[in-house]
């Protein structure tokens, strides 16, 4: 561990980190290109004259600092003047270049495209391309180029609170716009210039076409696709909800478990080289060109690259076979990612994978030492127990954050899955090879069919046993870096005891129990209103601190979308279709106009008004009779009486606020 916190990209990492995360978060780097080069030409020149070491190692980390703020920076296209937002105008004509295809929704298909020009423009930066469903799909592929003529529109914002963002999540991969088009308000353009990201998908559009020929069931084909070639777009949801639910979700993504198994494999298959002059660096040398084509094959997704990277950087530690060599490669691996690809911190994904594999290198080693049997095949399922003993321990506080749910039985789907996922591996690629050049066997096709029949079945087993899966689960942010926190001291602990290790861990309980408290205090005392947005209903919230009122016109089926709140804020919910007129948080007085449209109520004067239910009102009579301080409306109401609206509200000078376009509104 000490020779691990010595090793200098270690520093590195966490600097170039911290200088991610606040240019993100705080943007405080706004300059040109030119100031990028002075201020990194003067902390190198600086860091090479002075002699002192306390100074060159401060220069050093300022320096990984600001590097980790500069690739933020570049990275993002709003900072380039030929930004493609900078040149839209009214019936501005814009040509977009497919970059990937997403998993389709309800109503569209769902691409990414670059915006590469704007009338005579040359332009950068990517939009959401969402196409209605209601058509046959036009065969759009990556690579294809299109003009369109429809205008773009601001990504929807969080509309309730704990919810998933898409607007971040999409912000976070550069994506601030989208636009919907049906299939006859485009125009495909020929473009000579194919991509390698162009050239993965027609190979694995080709290889889906030729498995189609060998009649896999629906289940059958999603599974296969989603394990070797990284689409998930043609499994069912139910079927993604059972993986989920059993814990093994992580076996439909092609991800560091995958590509770890493969690098397994090779190294195996290839281990005849090693008795040549020179037979380990030809052998490593065609781990990583195989690595990379796998890779290709599934698509070079971001998560598939992240896992190839990663493990090209193991696969040189393997050669080199220095001590620690597995934790240096993944330290290295994880500084060379986030220096070309700083968004890749925020993938939830990335995060998962890299304190999985730590939880291996750290935890497992200690875990295995407890038992060890005699018995080659008893040993084999107990290091593969503490193998995903150990995964957990790296992932669970974060997945609780992110999931809010612990699958109680992932060791047995992870035992009787994971040791047979190698053998699944290998024969989808013979599959696929053989089907690719037309001789794959009928019967090969069945049994290996069978064969994931059979693991879909047992996984929806292990999801139906719902007594073993803990919902409803919530961790702040803080409470879950404290987690971490004594996690990690109580591994530096176990590695060799010492007393400041000891103080250490003691400490880190003590922060855990201090944010308990804090939390505790702070939820105890919360007192808020919530206007929620709901298409076509009325939902208001009433917080007294762990309580929750829900007053709404909605039927029951109707109130899942509030469980994320539920669980977020860890509050009771109480509902009840009595709504009433006027509510009253701390000296601000709420007034609900519905229908009914009564609001001249003696006494009451500067309230917040909230409309629903599309009342038939004059709101300019009535802001001159009840003065209100802030106008709401929510879901319930017609959007042309809310285009009025706050166009009178504008008018008038009050404050307007529309739920369906700003999400939900909280009076505090």
């Amino acid at each position: 561990m000490k020779r691990l916190l010595n090793y200098l990209p270690v520093h590195f990492v966490i600097f170039l980190i911290l200088g991610i995360c606040i240019q993100f978060y705080y943007k405080i780097w706004c300059f040109v290109f030119l100031h990028f080069l002075s201020v990194f030409g003067i902390i190198l020149l600086t860091l090479f004259l002075v002699k002192s070491k306390i100074i060159k190692t401060f220069l050093s980390c300022l320096l990984f600092f600001f590097i980790g703020i500069s690739t933020v920076y570049f990275q993002n296209k709003q900072n380039y003047t030929n930004y493609y937002q900078n040149f839209i105008d009214n019936n501005s004509t814009k040509i977009l270049k497919i970059n990937k295809v997403l998993k389709p929704g309800f109503y569209h298909f769902k691409f990414e495209a670059k915006v590469i020009q704007i009338d005579d423009y040359k332009t950068c930066g990517s939009v959401l391309l969402n196409l209605k469903k209601d058509t046959l799909h036009s065969g759009i592929n990556v690579d294809d180029i299109l003009l369109v003529k429809t205008d773009f529109l601001d990504v929807m914002p969080l509309l309730n609170p704990h919810q998933f963002d898409y607007k971040s999540y999409l912000s976070k991969k550069g994506i601030t716009q989208q636009i919907f088009i049906a299939e006859n308000e485009f125009k495909k353009l020929v473009n000579n210039d194919i991509s390698l990201f162009g050239m993965s998908a027609s190979f694995r559009n080709k290889v889906q076409n030729s498995l189609k020929k060998y009649h896999f069931k629906d289940d059958e084909l999603g599974v296969i696709s989603a394990l070797l070639l990284g689409q998930r777009q043609d499994i069912s949801k139910d079927l993604i909800n059972d993986y989920s639910k059993a814990g093994a979700i992580h076996i439909l993504a092609v991800s560091g478990l995958h590509v770890g198994i493969i690098l397994l494999i090779l190294n195996w298959l290839f281990r005849p080289l090693d008795i040549f002059k020179n037979g380990k660096i030809l052998k490593t040398i065609v781990v990583i060109i195989f690595l990379w084509s796998f890779a290709f094959v599934a698509g070079l997704s971001a998560s598939v690259i992240r896992a190839v990277t990663m493990f090209t950087f193991v696969a040189f530690g393997l050669f080199f076979r220095k001590r620690n060599f597995v934790e240096f490669s993944l330290i290295s691996s994880m500084f060379f990612l986030l220096l070309f690809k700083p968004m890749f911190l925020f993938d939830v994904g990335f995060q998962l994978s890299y304190l999985a594999v730590f939880g291996i290198v750290w935890v497992e080693p200690k875990l295995v030492q407890i038992w060890q049997p005699k018995l080659k095949i008893i040993n084999f399922f107990w290091r593969l127990f503490t193998v995903s003993i150990a995964a957990q321990i790296g992932i669970l506080p974060l997945s609780i954050y992110y999931f809010h749910q612990i699958p109680g039985l992932f060791l047995l789907s992870n035992l009787i899955i994971i040791p047979f996922l190698g053998a699944i591996l290998l024969g989808g690629i013979i599959v696929i090879l053989l089907s690719v050049l037309d001789i794959l066997p009928q019967f090969f096709a069945d049994f290996y069919g069978k064969i994931i029949s059979i693991i879909n079945s047992f996984v929806q087993w292990i999801s139906n046993q719902e007594a073993f899966l803990f919902e409803e689960l919530s961790l702040s942010f803080l409470m879950m870096i404290s987690m971490y926190l004594i996690g990690f001291s109580f591994v530096l602990l176990v590695f060799k005891y010492s007393p400041k290790k000891l103080l250490f861990f003691l400490g880190s309980i003590i922060v855990l129990q201090s944010v308990l408290l804090i939390e505790s205090k702070q939820r105890v005392s919360k007192e808020e209103f919530i206007v929620f947005h709901k298409s076509r209903y009325s939902i208001l919230g009433e917080r007294l601190g762990n309580q929750l009122t829900i007053y709404h016109t909605i039927n029951s089926n109707n109130h899942k979308f509030l469980n994320s709140y539920k669980v977020g804020e860890k509050v009771s919910l109480n509902y009840t279709n009595q709504l009433k007129n006027i509510y009253s948080i701390k000296n601000k007085n709420i007034l609900i106009v519905d229908s009914l449209g009564v609001y001249n109520i003696k006494q009451l004067k500067n309230p917040i008004v909230i409309l629903q239910q599309s009342p038939k009102i004059n709101l300019e009579r009535l802001i001159k009779v009840i003065k209100p301080m802030q106008i709401i409306t929510d879901g319930s109401n017609y959007k042309s009486y809310m285009n009025l609206w706050e166009e009178v509200s504008k008018k008038e000078n009050i404050p307007f606020y529309n739920t369906s376009k700003k999400g939900a509104f909280i009076i505090k």
